[in-house]
């Protein structure tokens, strides 16, 4: 895949495919999609875009079919890590992988006791990723913009849905895995956050955090085997389609993604006051006003003072990177 001065994002998505240090790198990437796919409101797709390698990773994605099948049951390695990009795919699978495992704890603990600070630095950080990642959109025409305002729609409707809670069978697992996933590689749209509306954010971040902690049955590997395999075939699928769409339609494309970047934002505002009839209830059972500074009981300078640090990172990440390109 190619890419233009213009099209790159922080990290250049061109890194050689044999490439030590390129597998380094793909790691780390996948590691902050990992760590970003925990948190309800902050999209690993959105980490993607961000990071460059968005692109590269649909088209990898939706190049299992038929043939990379034939391929595989006939032993023609080589023919299938280049038709499928292997390489790069199992570098970002481990950092993604790695990122779950490793902070679903730190990310739990983090929306129970400090979620309006956690909540500032994931807006301050999409909020300022909004404005670099525009870049990839060539020229905006009105068509352009059309798109942008119906991702924001989207989004913004999807923020406002409320949160589904009961038990969780292995077929509504399946399907709950095979939605959010589509959700994942959307930037703007929170795998995580539809998780949570379809009441399976907790059961899955509670077995992830109990089965790094060495605390594993069978009933736990049945239903973590259910719904990686749920959240394959809804990437399969969903693949294909984005893959197109960034082929022939690229920048209106773009546009919408964008736009649902920022239709997100709202979902991340800061100050959030839980409503008093679910105060006592647990985290994923709480429903939250958003408020105003003068309305938020809380410390609004140190909130303020979080996202300008999150926008601050991204800005100079950004020049860091632009310099590099030169």
């Amino acid at each position: 895949m190619t890419s233009t001065s213009e099209d790159t994002v922080f990290l250049d998505p061109t890194d050689p495919p044999d490439s030590a240090v390129g597998d380094a790198l793909n790691v780390f990437r996948g590691f902050c999609m990992g760590v970003a796919d925990t948190v309800p409101g902050v999209s690993g797709g959105t980490v993607a875009l961000i990071l460059g390698h968005y692109d590269r990773l649909i088209a990898a994605i939706s190049q299992v079919d038929s043939e990379a099948i034939a391929m595989l049951i006939g032993g023609r390695w080589r023919e299938l890590i280049d038709k499928l990009d292997l390489r790069f795919l199992i570098a970002l699978a481990i950092g993604i992988a790695s990122g779950i495992v490793m902070l679903a704890g730190l990310m739990h603990w983090l929306l129970h006791e400090r979620m309006n600070e956690t909540m500032a630095v994931f807006f301050g950080l999409i909020l300022a990723s909004v404005w670099v990642v525009r870049r990839n959109v060539t020229s905006w025409t009105f068509s352009r913009y059309v798109a942008a305002l119906i991702g924001i729609a989207v989004a913004l409707a999807i923020s406002q849905i409320p949160a589904s809670v009961g038990d969780v069978s292995l077929v509504y697992l399946f399907l709950s895995a095979s939605i959010a996933i589509c959700a994942m590689i959307l930037p703007g749209i929170s795998g995580a956050f539809i998780l949570l509306l379809l009441g399976v954010y907790e059961p899955v971040i509670g077995m992830i955090k109990e089965s790094a902690r060495g605390n594993i049955d069978f009933s736990t590997i049945v239903q973590l085997g259910v719904f990686a395999l749920g959240c394959l075939t809804g990437l399969l699928a969903f693949s294909r389609l984005l893959n197109y769409l960034l082929s022939t339609h690229r920048d209106t494309t773009m546009a919408a993604l964008i736009g649902l970047m920022i239709g997100s934002v709202g979902r991340l505002w800061p100050l959030q006051v839980v409503t008093p009839e679910t105060a006592d209830l647990k985290l994923k059972y709480q429903e939250f006003n958003l408020v105003s500074p003068s309305e938020y009981p809380g410390s609004v300078g140190g909130l303020v003072v979080l996202a300008i640090v999150a926008i601050l990172v991204v800005i100079v990440a950004d020049r860091i990177a632009n310099k590099a390109d030169r």
